[in-house]
């Protein structure tokens, strides 16, 4: 199994939407790709709920059965779509894949 964690830090104001519209923008986006992406196998959005000036805004917590799903999930139409969304929405990123 494949897991697949990525943190994202909002710009304060984008696309016309505050920090906090737009980390409820994302979440919704995020988990409409698990109804769009037959490879994902569990997929979880979360939004941060702490004022730790080091934290990120919004956090994706995903899992797939091979890393070639997880190749499938990430050049998947439907995901190059919210690649292209959160682009201008975000000013920080941070990834992690793993096998266990």
């Amino acid at each position: 199994m494949v897991k697949h964690i990525i943190m994202w830090k909002l710009k304060d104001c984008a696309g016309g939407f505050s920090k906090d519209e737009n980390a409820q923008r994302i979440k919704q986006r995020l988990e409409e790709l698990q109804h769009r992406i037959q490879e994902i196998k569990y997929l979880e959005a979360g939004i941060n709920i702490n004022d730790l000036p080091h934290a990120f805004d919004i956090v994706l917590y995903s899992e797939f059965q091979h890393r070639d799903d997880l190749a499938m999930y990430q050049n998947h139409p439907a995901h190059l779509e919210f690649k292209e969304f959160i682009s201008g929405l975000r000013s920080d990123r941070r990834v992690v894949d793993y096998e266990v």
